[in-house]
């Protein structure tokens, strides 16, 4: 299985900034990538915070946030494709000024409840579960924490890959015999 990654850092699902939004080149950049038969997103948090540092508009409801997400998941079922979401990170503590609010963090919430018990992906990777504290669960593990309080690290990208369940891209669990 080969894997293309289109991520774009500073990337929003519903408003363009930091390049062109999700919705908006899902259909070129995902959808018309010749074999593709699965498609992973992790996109939101920077809907939540990044219009504060672009001062270009209110920051999306909880609403408004999955009804994007409802249109990714149309869009690649239109396509014949399997949609997997990973639950957004936590992000407390950023230092970018402005990005983490309070109103924030109850979006990304609710909208990680939503990933949990929707089951209108075909499969969830809850990255959440893997990098929050225990002690502080907005915030990320200090030993996955880049420095910035909302990007990985090495060893917390490692946890992440680790996280997921391969069975949900009809991959075989290791050390599982292929036929």
């Amino acid at each position: 299985m080969g894997v293309l990654n289109v991520g774009i850092d500073g990337n929003r699902v519903l408003a363009d900034g930091a390049g062109i939004s999700a919705l908006a080149r899902f259909d070129r950049e995902v959808l018309a990538q010749p074999g593709a038969t699965h498609v992973f997103v992790l996109e939101g948090i920077n809907d939540l915070g990044i219009g504060a540092l672009f001062m270009d508009g209110p920051r999306p409801t909880t609403e408004e946030l999955i009804a994007g997400h409802r249109q990714l998941i149309a869009r690649a079922h239109a396509k014949g494709l399997k949609i997997v979401a990973a639950t957004l990170l936590p992000y407390e503590g950023t230092t970018f000024p402005g990005y983490f609010t309070p109103e924030g963090e109850a979006i990304r919430q609710a909208f990680n409840r939503w990933l949990r018990t929707g089951q209108e992906y075909d499969g969830i990777v809850d990255l959440d579960a893997v990098m929050r504290d225990p002690a502080r669960p907005s915030q990320m593990l200090a030993k996955y924490d880049s420095g910035d309080h909302l990007h990985p690290n090495d060893a917390g990208y490692k946890a992440m890959a680790e996280a997921f369940d391969v069975t949900l891209f009809g991959l075989p669990k290791a050390g599982a015999s292929v036929r």
